[in-house]
């Protein structure tokens, strides 16, 4: 009996010791459960309060508007190539290039050189009021009717011609300002207007050939000069206009970040023209909202942020929507 009676107290023991260490290691367990959980919790907590670093610039008001930009030469308005009304050889130039004439002004005389006529200089004469622009003839020259002597072009006002696409015929009208600027006077913008719109479009390309007018009294312009012409589509004063960068999504489902104290609120807005890099904003913000730029990918609806504010440095420069392929 007094064996077994040792025996089972060890039995007993060895269970309590058992049941000791079960509870010992379910206790170190859930401590470092514990533990591990708040550990997690505060770091959540630490990276949810970061502030996000981003660029942001203020909304201004400016002018904004939508242009085509074309090239073409200049011309006299008014240019007439003459022809003699004889056969015959030149022996007389009365006008060089240059010299201004009047309608009906001799240029040059003809021998009519004809079997059975008397010698009689025959007169080659200005159809119009202008100025010399080119002499093709020399004395001795051998002519017909249908050889050209001289040009003479009326440089008191000089046209562009332009050719405008069908789609933008509806933005055109007779006497809208264009802006001409010429690779001879790069400092210098010459402003003129539309004269005339064909009523009759090219099958072939779908334009419609326009001319514009430019006053050229001190005749500075010359025929044949390289000109850029800007025609101005629509224009809007004084309104608010944001960066592309800021920008969100597509249309009609675009966005911007506006920060309001030190936080990115998400905000739908409305566009109007586009000019270069800048927006015209119809609908959703205001002149000093101040608009995220940079960093924008980071963020979320209500985030904070640390705002780095962007001063405005940039030229407004125009891009033409036919640049864009608008």
């Amino acid at each position: 009996m007094g064996k077994s009676n040792i025996k089972n107290q060890i039995s007993k023991i060895h269970i309590k010791i058992q049941n000791f260490t079960f509870w010992i290691v379910i206790l170190i367990f859930t401590l470092y459960t514990l533990h591990f959980l708040t550990g997690c919790g505060k770091r959540g907590k630490s990276e949810k309060e970061e502030a996000i670093p981003v660029k942001a610039i203020k909304v201004e008001l400016r002018d904004i508007r939508k242009t085509l930009d074309y090239v073409g030469d200049i011309k006299g308005q008014d240019e007439a190539m003459v022809y003699p009304k004889v056969n015959g050889k030149i022996i007389e130039k009365i006008k060089d290039e240059g010299a201004i004439v009047n309608k009906g002004d001799i240029i040059a005389y003809i021998d009519r050189d004809e079997v059975g006529f008397q010698f009689e200089k025959a007169p080659v004469e200005s159809p119009l009021t202008g100025i010399m622009g080119r002499v093709y003839v020399d004395i001795g020259t051998s002519v017909t009717p249908l050889t050209a002597v001289a040009l003479v072009v009326d440089m008191d006002n000089v046209k562009v011609d332009l050719d405008i696409p069908e789609e933008y015929l509806s933005k055109v009208a007779l006497g809208q300002s264009a802006e001409i600027s010429l690779q001879a006077y790069p400092d210098e913008m010459f402003i003129g207007t539309i004269s005339k719109i064909s009523p009759v479009l090219d099958l072939e390309t779908r334009t419609a050939p326009i001319e514009i007018v430019i006053p050229n009294s001190d005749h500075r312009l010359k025929s044949g000069m390289f000109a850029m012409g800007k025609l101005i589509l629509e224009e809007h004063k004084n309104v608010p206009i944001i960066l592309k960068e800021s920008l969100i999504g597509k249309e009609p489902n675009l966005y911007v970040y506006v920060v309001e104290d030190n936080k990115a609120i998400l905000k739908n807005i409305t566009l109007g023209i586009r000019q270069g890099p800048y927006y015209q904003v119809k609908a959703g913000l205001k002149e000093g909202d101040l608009v995220v730029i940079m960093g924008q990918q980071r963020l979320k609806d209500n985030a904070k942020v640390n705002v780095e504010i962007e001063e405005e440095t940039r030229n407004q420069s125009t891009e033409t929507e036919r640049s864009e392929g608008k």
